[in-house]
């Protein structure tokens, strides 16, 4: 890995299955990774702080119809949930399921009041439940997108343990040089304990190996939208469809408010549950500190996990401009947006 690839999406799958094919038909071969391409998705998102999380939910309604589930965690009295219900119905995705998941106490970064219309009724909150009903409708695995600190994943490995081996899980979060060495990446820190008992799910077999989008790779200005973007500034045209101008109000808020740009950390992970060509990653031995703090571990220590390492940002760029401002629909979902 790691060489830039040119081919589409369509011609990288028609690749994988021809591989996987030659691979299955000799007697000796060995075990194939998933073909996740039409499994069911679940996004945990905090939804409703830094504006990354609404675009790149915004991305996955309109470009992956087997999207099934929102879990929100972090959550503001289920103000996250409402957000990303509101925002899921202008897309067209009512057939996506919204659940409020867990308040980790008065979260900081929280940018969308006033921005969610009275009639939108507060979401349910059994995120274990919700869970193993999308388990329940497939044979298969299930993609878990992780956009928010780890409470929701915890909960489920923790209340519904068979759950963890259908989950594959893709995973924002962690560093191993963090922009400020005292402290651990956001989604880590905020919810260490649930952290930890995630990395000690994949140690101890409960948990698939997952893949970690980490933020050495995702921290970076070319994934920044800011108000000189054209990615905003077709948000903000005057004749934009309702999604579109609701998610120029939260980057606005998200401006003045907090920061003058928002790094598209979220969308980057999303393309990875997606199988597309934007992020290397490499199997590295992870362990982590009582801060959340990540480092390599030493050999037969820590968690084995999909690292990454290297990312094609450009590219990745026009993907999510494409995704959020193409009028063509994908298969699947025609009728929806």
């Amino acid at each position: 890995m790691g060489e830039e690839r040119n081919e589409s999406p369509a011609q990288l799958r028609r690749h994988w299955h021809a591989m996987t094919e030659l691979g299955q038909s000799g007697p000796d071969s060995v075990p194939w990774p998933d073909d996740l391409g039409k499994a069911p998705m679940i996004i945990d998102t905090d939804i409703g702080g830094d504006a990354d999380d609404a675009l790149a939910v915004a991305a996955a309604a309109r470009r992956v119809p087997e999207l099934a589930l929102v879990l929100t965690g972090d959550e503001v009295d289920g103000e996250r949930a409402r957000f990303a219900r509101h925002l899921l119905d202008l897309l067209g995705r009512r057939d996506v399921v919204t659940v409020a998941g867990a308040s980790l106490g008065g979260s900081r970064y929280y940018c969308v009041d006033g921005l969610i219309p009275d009639f939108v009724p507060q979401q349910a909150s059994g995120v274990v439940e919700a869970v193993r009903q999308v388990c329940a409708g497939t044979d298969g695995p299930v993609r878990w997108v992780g956009m928010a600190p780890l409470t929701n994943l915890a909960r489920v490995l923790a209340d519904a343990p068979e759950l963890g081996a259908q989950l594959r899980v893709t995973q924002m979060g962690g560093a191993l040089r963090y922009r400020d060495p005292e402290s651990a990446e956001h989604n880590m820190r905020l919810d260490v304990p649930a952290a930890r008992a995630v990395l000690d799910a994949v140690s101890s077999d409960a948990l698939g190996m997952p893949e970690f989008v980490a933020s050495e790779v995702t921290f970076t200005p070319a994934m920044e939208v800011t108000a000189a973007s054209p990615l905003y500034q077709w948000l903000r045209e005057p004749d934009a469809v309702p999604w579109a101008r609701l998610l120029a109000d939260h980057l606005d808020r998200w401006f003045e408010d907090f920061y003058p740009g928002s790094i598209q950390h979220d969308a980057l992970t999303l393309t990875a549950a997606m199988d597309l060509p934007f992020v290397d990653s490499d199997r590295i031995r992870i362990e982590m500190d009582d801060h959340g703090r990540t480092t390599r571990a030493g050999e037969e220590a820590g968690a084995i996990l999909r690292w990454s390492i290297a990312a094609t940002y450009q590219p990745f760029m026009g993907w999510l401009a494409a995704s959020l401002t193409s009028s063509t629909t994908p298969p699947g979902l025609s009728g929806r947006d």
